[in-house]
């Protein structure tokens, strides 16, 4: 094998090993659950999605095969980490954020997050 495959391979393990050490590092770091959110669904994808295009060039270049899989593992990274994300979002705001406190939505519907059932329960908890 020549020089600048390996060269190319190396550079896209560098490169995704440095977004999932961002990731994890704002994991652990970033204040709150709304900001932490971020590190893992971001920062993290790149890391892995770098690593997967490493995988899919050491393959081109020691085989001579395209190697689709990698291209399906990272479809459904891009997926499912918003899809992901927006769930912690929803659950954070149900569980922490009281509904007055809540921004009008603009529409005069209420939140999705929250239904009659749900505020009747948190007014009994807050009465309690």
């Amino acid at each position: 094998m020549e020089l600048w495959p390996d060269i190319l391979i190396a550079a896209f393990l560098v490169i995704g090993g440095f977004f999932g050490l961002v990731g994890s590092y704002g994991l652990i770091k970033l204040p709150n659950p709304m900001t932490r959110l971020h590190a893992p669904t971001k920062a993290t994808t790149l890391g892995v999605g770098g690593v997967l295009i490493a995988s899919m060039l050491s393959a081109l270049f020691d085989r001579g095969v395209l190697s689709l899989h990698e291209l399906l593992i990272t479809l459904f990274l891009l997926l499912t980490a918003p899809i992901t994300a927006h769930f912690i979002a929803k659950t954070h705001l149900h569980q922490n954020v009281r509904r007055e406190d809540l921004p009008d939505t603009g529409t005069g519907a209420p939140w999705a997050s929250e239904s009659d059932r749900d505020t009747t329960a948190r007014q009994r908890r807050e009465d309690a």
